[in-house]
């Protein structure tokens, strides 16, 4: 694996190989204190930033050092971008600067593919377009093999804005190749064309969804999708797809819900089922399990790239 710009393609023994590392180091970061093996020593990783982001951006730069690289960051609007230089440029300047690994989040989809083709150093993809976010898809997977203790023969359900998400691709392609079902659960209007193509189940109510499902990961509404013509309104979208202790209850079991983040609270996900960790309900969150494994994924990721 020389980059690693999406799930696609990616044999199950690859997967495995990541999700094992990462286990290891998501014990480290349970430990007082987090001491972990320099194997990164004098490695410089590039975090080469064209969108906002919290979670993805801080997580790639504590794993790398605590694996004892460096990093350089980069954003979009303080950068010679903002005064017309093309993305290629700005990696030929990155590369002449020695930096050896990019980690790069982008607008446009097939931007990471397209770094991947004109540098030698290693490229992860954070995020581009509507493409894939495979290291999202990668912690996403870690949480729930350790809630389950396996991956194969769950029924996971994808809730919320298939159509423009990121996430959903790669956790669709990552969690398919390690035998998990499928299904997705949206208004028509926010699913793709042929969806069922890929071999996921398609529901678009959610009561049957959720009996359906072993597990829920709640997509992020992007707001501007109200006055897109995507849906009605916020809140006709929350009364019907929004994930509430209502909905639940009607559940009558046990559903770890999973989220990317950020939240639409009250939107997409209410603040009790969001926060929920314990009984009494009928949901358990995972988000804040995510957030950590999210730093073992990355330092995986960059382990496996970078350690030569």
């Amino acid at each position: 694996m020389n980059h690693l710009t999406g799930l696609y393609g990616l044999p199950a023994d690859t997967l495995h190989d990541l999700l094992d590392l990462a286990a290891g180091y998501r014990a480290g970061l349970n430990r007082e204190p987090e001491i972990f093996a320099p194997v990164l020593a004098n490695r410089r990783v590039a975090l080469v930033f064209f969108e906002n982001s919290t979670r993805t951006r801080f997580s790639f730069e504590l794993a790398a050092r605590h694996l004892g690289a460096s990093t350089l960051s980069f954003t979009a609007a303080s950068s010679s971008v903002s005064k017309g230089e093309t993305l290629s440029d700005t990696i030929r300047n990155l590369e002449a600067m020695k930096v050896d690994a990019f980690v790069l989040r982008h607008p446009s989809s097939g931007a990471a593919d397209f770094v991947a083709s004109i540098t030698d150093r290693p490229v992860v993809n954070a995020g581009d377009g509507t493409h894939e976010h495979p290291t999202q898809a990668l912690l996403d997977i870690l949480t729930l093999r350790e809630y389950f203790g396996r991956i194969e023969g769950l029924k996971i359900m994808i809730l919320g804005d298939i159509l423009h998400s990121r996430v959903a691709r790669s956790n669709i392609i990552g969690l398919k190749t390690l035998g998990a079902e499928i299904a997705v659960c949206a208004p028509t209007t926010l699913l793709p064309g042929r969806i069922d193509q890929l071999g996921v189940q398609v529901f678009t109510g959610i009561d049957e969804a959720l009996a359906w499902a072993d597990a829920a990961i709640v997509l992020r509404l992007q707001l501007e999708r109200a006055t897109g013509g995507f849906i009605p309104s916020l809140e006709e979208y929350s009364a019907r797809y929004g994930l509430t202790d209502e909905k639940l209850d009607r559940l009558k079991r046990l559903l770890p819900v999973l989220h990317p983040g950020p939240i639409n609270r009250e939107i997409e996900i209410s603040n009790l089922v969001a926060d929920r960790i314990q009984p009494p309900g009928y949901s358990s969150s995972m988000l804040m399990e995510q957030v950590t494994n999210g730093v073992a994924v990355r330092m995986a990721v960059l382990h496996r790239l970078l350690a030569r």
